[in-house]
């Protein structure tokens, strides 16, 4: 089984210091520690952002995508091994910019994989340009005057989108956040996790004493099965925002739904012969 020193390598991140994406790089791997998961038996995907500086640092099996395609390369490589344990790393302007669709329509798929998206309401890799997530008002190099739009609400939008496990947790608490990770990873079905990461650089008003400030755990008494108590509990942000499982659903995935897995994964299949697979070529061509 792996250990956190297995999980190292001669790499360490360069964020800038004090940015939230060294919690949540602890937690991840406390999470795999602590799931007893072999290094053979899951893949990272990564977009492009500061989350993407994680790929260097993890030795485990890692695939770097275009910036707002790491949810359909995640699908992919599922579909051709339903074995693995597939975990999408992510920014909200990979997410929830370029990737909005990716995330709909997996999520409606139910296919399982693990998307654990970095929420610092910036565009922190390009300096600072506001994202998605951005408060209205919000002033950046991209917006001097603030933001006009209002925001996109992740975890509303997965809940509606059809996730079967959509959470919200925070960076700036680690043992909280390795927990909602485990869950997330060992749910059947597409898991989301909108995690809320400070950029000590580029946000200066959603820091980590905001957030103690404002954020409160949903109560142990709250039932995460429930779609329509889910989307109410996340439209809450404005006065105090809830942290926490907000939805959890056991239903089946877009894989046990295929019959080509029944037997095996796709790449134990048997291949065709090469004159079969010449006629089809001859008949497509």
């Amino acid at each position: 089984m792996v250990s956190v020193n297995n999980l190292k390598t001669k790499h360490f991140p360069t964020w800038c210091p004090g940015c939230g994406n060294y919690s949540i790089w602890t937690a991840l791997q406390n999470a795999i520690v602590e799931i007893g998961l072999r290094i053979s038996d899951f893949v990272l995907v990564y977009g492009i952002g500061c989350h993407g500086n994680m790929f260097n640092t993890l030795n485990v099996v890692n695939f770097e995508t275009l910036h707002g395609r790491p949810i359909p390369v995640a699908e992919g490589i599922k579909l051709a091994n339903n074995r693995l344990q597939v975990i999408v790393i992510a920014g909200d302007g990979d997410t929830l910019g370029e990737g909005t669709n990716h995330l709909i329509h997996a999520a409606r798929r139910n296919i399982d994989i693990t998307v654990l998206m970095h929420d610092n309401q910036v565009y922190g890799l390009t300096t600072g340009q506001t994202s998605p997530t951005s408060a209205k008002g919000f002033k950046s190099r991209s917006t001097p005057l603030g933001v006009i739009e209002e925001p996109i609400n992740p975890v509303a939008l997965a809940i509606a989108g059809g996730a079967s496990f959509v959470a919200r947790s925070f960076a700036g608490d680690i043992l909280e956040l390795t927990k909602v990770i485990i869950a997330a990873i060992k749910h059947r079905g597409f898991s989301f996790v909108d995690i809320l990461q400070p950029c000590v650089t580029f946000n200066s008003h959603n820091s980590y004493q905001w957030y103690r400030q404002n954020i409160y755990k949903l109560p142990k008494n709250y039932k995460m099965n429930n779609k329509i108590v889910a989307f109410k509990k996340s439209l809450e942000w404005e006065k105090k925002i809830p942290v926490g499982i907000f939805y959890r659903q056991l239903k089946s995935t877009y894989e046990e739904e295929t019959q080509q897995f029944k037997d095996c994964p796709l790449i134990s299949s048997s291949l065709p012969a090469s004159k079969a697979v010449a006629e089809l070529l001859d008949e497509l061509i």
